[in-house]
């Protein structure tokens, strides 16, 4: 898209006129209008000015026979029987520009990080057309994150949606600010989806620090604000790290996390008068979720070349991997990372549990010498894996099977390459070279006599 379509685009979506509805009930976060014919998606304010208490920001979600539904982006006190509900905005859109970088935002594109208005943003639509199959390219180059795990043993490539699948406190946040920091990525795109109030300030300065947040968009919606906020801050994230794919960036958009995208989506789809489906979530939900999740990759011709990679976390309720959310996720991504909460307890971070983890592009942007040792060196991590208990207690017998030997051997010099402590930077190449030599010491130690590697084993 050129940038006077764009331009074009966006005066086509001003609505000249205004429309106003009337308070009929309220339920909750949902309020039934009267009398206000604007489509799903619409944003309306409820209510006028008074004294300091600006109107309540809602989106319609909905109709019933005589009412639209709209839930609110705010809280319900305030609010009266026959308030006007005036249209503030027909097609959903939001604020983006090169002047996002570095700054916070909401999940309305507003500043909340007290530096003053975004100058020069553009209206971009939450809801664009989805890249279609044959126009999508495909993944044939690297993008290296700065965490060994990763780049080593599920190589990421351009345009990839990778999933982080984690229990609550195994180093989820720690590690996409990791990633944040050190990625070759040109733009990070970082969106914070119901989290909890606290933890959004220390992950901005700690996790992601002074030099991440500089080339980065953050996009909050804390777990205290409204269902439709929580959604409008995912498809925002989404609408910016396209802005900046147009502009010939690579851009890698984080999303912590799509689980609670989901519970926002229940949430809606309920107040909506959706049926629930599997365990209570609405058949919205996987929609929704498919249509998110898809928004990221590459377009074949678009001019500057650039990309959208996206990395999306998920919740897994009790480390139950096949939860509805995490099974559907599953299905729609092209990889997956599983981070361990028995490594986490073992003090190995990032707790990557390399063996259970897996990027579906992982050969398309590896070379042979880097691909064949990560298979080496994955099957060396299963054969230790099935003697593991045996070798902590001291019952494992060696000399029984040669490939079990080597694997032993070579186990800690595999850990030592997967371990990472956060101050710790190693480019790709040392890195991939130490990966090769472990592979390459493996397999001398199995093409040696037999006698020769027992007596070196033992």
């Amino acid at each position: 898209m050129s940038l006077l379509s764009a331009e074009i685009a966006s005066g086509r979506r001003l609505e000249p006129i205004m429309v106003v509805g009337r308070v009929g009930e309220v339920r909750g976060m949902t309020v039934l209008v009267t009398d206000l014919p604007m489509p799903v998606g619409s944003l309306v304010s409820i209510g006028e000015a008074r004294g300091e208490q600006a109107p309540v920001l809602g989106e319609v979600v909905g109709f019933t026979a005589s009412h639209a539904i709209v839930m609110l982006l705010g809280a319900n006190a305030g609010i009266r029987p026959g308030d006007d509900v005036r249209s503030e905005q027909a097609t959903p859109i939001a604020p983006v520009g090169e002047r996002l970088l570095g700054r916070v935002v909401d999940g309305l594109g507003r500043p909340i990080d007290g530096r003053g208005g975004v100058p020069a943003a553009v209206a971009r639509p939450l809801d664009p057309p989805p890249i279609g199959p044959m126009s999508r390219k495909r993944i044939t180059e690297p993008l290296r994150t700065g965490v060994r795990a990763i780049d080593l043993m599920m190589p990421m490539g351009r345009g990839q949606r990778l999933g982080i699948f984690a229990g609550p406190g195994v180093g989820k946040s720690t590690l996409l600010g990791t990633i944040a920091r050190r990625t070759d990525a040109d733009v990070n795109v970082i969106a914070l989806i119901g989290e909890r109030g606290r933890e959004v300030r220390d992950f901005i300065e700690h996790a992601l620090g002074p030099e991440g947040l500089a080339r980065s968009v953050v996009v909050v919606a804390t777990g205290d604000e409204s269902p439709p906020m929580r959604l409008r801050a995912a498809k925002l994230a989404c609408t910016a790290a396209e802005f900046f794919r147009e502009r010939g960036r690579h851009v890698l958009l984080m999303m912590d996390s799509v689980t609670r995208f989901a519970h926002a989506q229940r949430q809606v789809g309920l107040n909506a008068g959706e049926p629930p489906a599997t365990k209570g979530y609405t058949p919205s939900v996987f929609a929704q979720m498919a249509v998110l999740l898809e928004r990221a990759g590459a377009m074949e011709g678009e001019a500057g070349g650039g990309s959208v990679t996206g990395l999306y976390t998920i919740l897994v309720e009790g480390d139950d991997m096949t939860e509805p959310i995490a099974d559907a996720a599953r299905g729609i991504l092209d990889g997956h990372v599983v981070l361990s909460r028995r490594l986490a307890q073992r003090a190995h971070f990032p707790a990557i549990d390399v063996l259970d983890s897996v990027s579906r592009v992982a050969d398309e942007v590896s070379d042979a010498a880097h691909a064949s040792a990560r298979r080496s060196a994955l099957r060396m991590l299963a054969l230790y894996r099935e003697v593991e208990e045996l070798v902590r207690i001291g019952a494992y017998a060696r000399g029984s099977n040669a490939e079990t030997d080597t694997a032993i051997d070579v186990q800690p010099a595999i850990e030592a390459l997967m371990r990472q402590g956060g101050d710790e930077v190693e480019a790709f190449k040392p890195a991939c070279d130490r990966l090769i030599a472990v592979a390459e010491a493996a397999a001398q130690r199995l093409a040696a006599p037999t006698g020769a590697a027992s007596g070196r084993g033992a």
